[in-house]
Order: structure tokens, then C-alpha cells, then sequence
């Protein structure tokens, strides 16, 4: 089963579910759950986190990619990670529900202004393979980021 749910916080904000625009589009378009300002990049800076207010449900051997729209780079926006690759164990973790944030760096010559609505990227499910003598056991114990701790 996949599918998307509000993350808890959000409950009370209008947040559209994805949607795809036409019958053979692999991407749901996501859009921004609030106003945000992405400033414009210097040397040193974090990326913006855009918070989506959603969470996402997939198999367990299955993930979802996080993707820039292709009119992303002409209006400046550079994904940090060029792809946001979530797994199924990120849904519903205790650190903050499974909610997923684009993160992106602004390459133009100005701020970009995100209104809340916006469409800022897309997501993609995903099956994936492990080779036949794959042993992980490990379990996720927060969000973001805590693969790496």
C-alpha cells in the first residue's frame, strides 16, 4: 500500500494531497505547507527546508524519491541533495511523524518567495533489490537525518 496523509501538526492547514497531472506521469507534484523565503546562496549557507506537512506509506521494499521539477533550475531552485531518497521506515518515526521537507538552495540573484501552495517538487515511488546475502537488522530510532547518528 502507498499513500499520502497529513503529518501530524498540520492537521488544521489546508494541506493538498499530491496529485499527478496526467495518466502517465511517474511524479506526484508536492506543494509548499507554508510561506517561506529562500534566500539567495552564498558561500556557507544551509539549504531551506521546505516543510511539505505530509508523510508518505510505502512497502517495506520500497522508498520514494524526493525530485526537482524541471522548471526547478530556471527559477533558481537547486535541491541540496539533488535527490531526497526517503525510506519506508521514515513513515510515522517519533522524531516528527514521517513529515518530509525539500531541501533546497536558491542559485539566483535574488530570494525566491514560496507561497504556501506552491508546487515545489515531486515525489516518485520506487521498488528497490538488496543482494542475496543482505544481513541488516538495524531499526530507524528518529527522522531526519538519523541513519547517519
Amino acid at each position: 500500500m502507498r499513500k499520502f496523509e497529513i503529518a501530524k501538526g498540520y492537521e488544521d492547514k489546508n494541506i493538498n494531497m499530491p496529485v499527478r497531472k496526467t495518466a502517465h506521469s511517474a511524479g506526484y507534484d508536492v506543494e509548499a505547507a507554508e510561506d517561506i523565503v529562500i534566500p539567495m546562496w552564498e558561500p556557507g549557507m544551509k539549504p531551506t527546508l521546505i516543510p511539505t506537512g505530509l508523510k508518505a506509506m510505502c512497502e517495506p521494499d520500497e522508498c520514494y524519491l524526493l525530485l526537482n521539477r524541471s522548471s526547478g533550475p530556471k527559477k533558481g531552485f537547486l535541491m541540496a541533495n539533488s535527490v531526497g531518497l526517503i525510506d519506508s521506515d521514515y513513515y510515522g518515526n517519533p522524531d516528527n511523524d514521517g513529515h518530509f521537507f525539500f531541501a533546497y538552495f536558491n542559485c539566483s540573484n535574488h530570494d525566491i518567495e514560496v507561497k504556501k501552495g506552491d508546487v515545489i517538487g515531486q515525489v516518485v515511488f520506487m521498488k528497490y533489490l538488496t543482494v542475496e546475502d543482505d544481513n541488516a537488522t538495524g531499526e530507524r530510532k528518529g527522522g531526519f537525518g538519523s541513519t547517519d547518528k
